[in-house]
């Protein structure tokens, strides 16, 4: 039988923090809308790192770095992403437009598109916004988005928790802007 060890962190050969804040990113921007999580926002941090997102946009009662329940889950990536906070949701849609950002909710709407047939083009820049985990999106800022996009689900739960939903819909992203 073939060796199958686990690679050891230095034959990962991530990058180191500097070089991280160096490397070209993903045009993605995810936009937390009043998660009360601090779990859940460390862990998306983590995805963010992961698949060098742009930037995350930390909204109303969504906490911000440094904290050490973000920290926990986050496991430093929170200094490596680059994050702005906003008092509202809605401040940070209209910074976006501004910036030439396309705003996708993740969220079960009557009009969204599933995950697999949504269409992004590689220079695409586009902001995702994830939900609080009672109340989802914001109907204002889903009726003034550019679209929403749903996670295909089979079981009897209706959604899937917020930072699970992070690392799905950017494995999605980076599949459509990169690999295929």
């Amino acid at each position: 039988m073939e060796e199958n060890r686990k690679w050891t962190t230095d034959e990962l050969q991530r990058l180191q923090p500097a070089e991280f804040l160096e490397a070209k990113k993903m045009s993605v921007i995810i936009v937390l809308d009043n998660i009360r999580s601090l779990y859940n926002v460390g862990s998306v941090f983590r995805s963010a790192d992961a698949f060098l997102v742009e930037a995350i946009y930390l909204c109303g009662i969504t906490a911000t770095p440094p904290h050490r329940d973000i920290q926990k889950t986050a496991l430093g990536a929170s200094e490596t992403v680059h994050w702005k906070y906003f008092e509202s949701t809605l401040l940070a849609y209209e910074a976006l437009k501004e910036e030439g950002y396309q705003t996708y909710c993740i969220e079960q709407t009557q009009a969204s598109v599933m995950l697999q047939d949504m269409q992004i083009g590689l220079s695409q820049k586009i902001a995702l916004v994830f939900g609080n985990e009672v109340k989802g999106v914001d109907q204002q800022i889903i009726d003034i988005s550019d679209g929403c996009i749903e996670i295909p689900q089979f079981g009897t739960k209706h959604s899937f928790n917020i930072s699970v939903s992070a690392g799905i819909v950017l494995w999605e992203v980076y599949k459509k802007k990169y690999l295929l």
